[in-house]
């Protein structure tokens, strides 16, 4: 695959800002590669070449702020603007049609789910903000499915290593159940492999400690052990024994 050629080099050369910036400038519909892009730097991540937790936090970053971007375009331009001038943006009339198709379906939630179908992710913010949705019921949605998003294909090359081409493939090809497979695949790998440290931080958290009351009680019950006796306990033990008298 030469895209992948191409990746390795970027990665190689500009590190995290690559995911940053291509996917914040494949929300604008500008052609990207994104998912294939976050599934490579998890397989880089999963040879130890980049740090796994940083390149989901910057393929998140990079779609909020790509889809937010879109959002604020589209409310300030409105639906009318996009109809008569979207395919200078790369919004022809049939992908304005099917985005209004599957937002009608699902509603808001198209936001959440739209990251993981095919041509509609790319244009539900630019549709969410013409038609004035909320901007805070638009943030729920958009960036809770950023996250799952990012985390997801970024996972896949981190976890499945070698494999990750395989996985891809099945998470592009059938959307969004695969993408829901894959990623309750991922989870059960991650606890498994974690299952001993896991395992010792429940121990530590749940197991039930001695109560300091009943320390205290033991250590107060020895004590009055020790002076049951009192002082004269102790000194009569040391003393010697009284003579006895004998009359001759």
């Amino acid at each position: 695959m030469n895209i992948v050629h191409d990746l390795e080099v970027l990665f190689r050369e500009h590190g995290y800002f690559v995911i940053w910036i291509g996917l914040l400038l494949e929300f604008i519909a500008l052609p990207f590669p994104g998912e294939t892009t976050m599934a490579y730097a998890g397989f880089i991540a999963y040879k130890g070449l980049l740090d796994w937790k940083l390149l989901i936090l910057f393929s998140f970053l990079g779609t909020a702020m790509g889809i937010t971007i879109t959002y604020w375009i589209g409310r300030k331009a409105g639906l009318p603007f996009f109809r008569r001038f979207g395919k200078w943006f790369f919004l022809p009339p049939h992908k304005l049609e099917k985005t209004s198709v599957w937002f009608n379906k699902y509603g808001s939630g198209l936001i959440f789910i739209g990251y993981f179908i095919p041509g509609v992710r790319h244009f539900t913010g630019y549709f969410a903000g013409s038609i004035a949705l909320p901007f805070r019921k638009f943030m729920l949605y958009a960036y809770s499915g950023a996250l799952v998003w990012a985390a997801l294909f970024v996972s896949i090359g981190k976890v499945f290593g070698p494999q990750w081409k395989y996985m891809f493939e099945l998470a592009a090809h059938y959307s969004a159940i695969a993408s829901a497979v894959i990623l309750l695949a991922i989870v059960l790998i991650v606890l498994y492999r974690c299952r001993r440290s896991l395992r010792s931080m429940y121990k530590a958290r749940f197991s039930p400690a001695k109560p300091q009351e009943e320390v205290q009680v033991q250590v107060s019950g020895s004590s009055a052990k020790e002076e049951e006796g009192g002082p004269f306990a102790s000194s009569s033990k040391d003393s010697p024994a009284p003579e006895r008298t004998t009359n001759s």
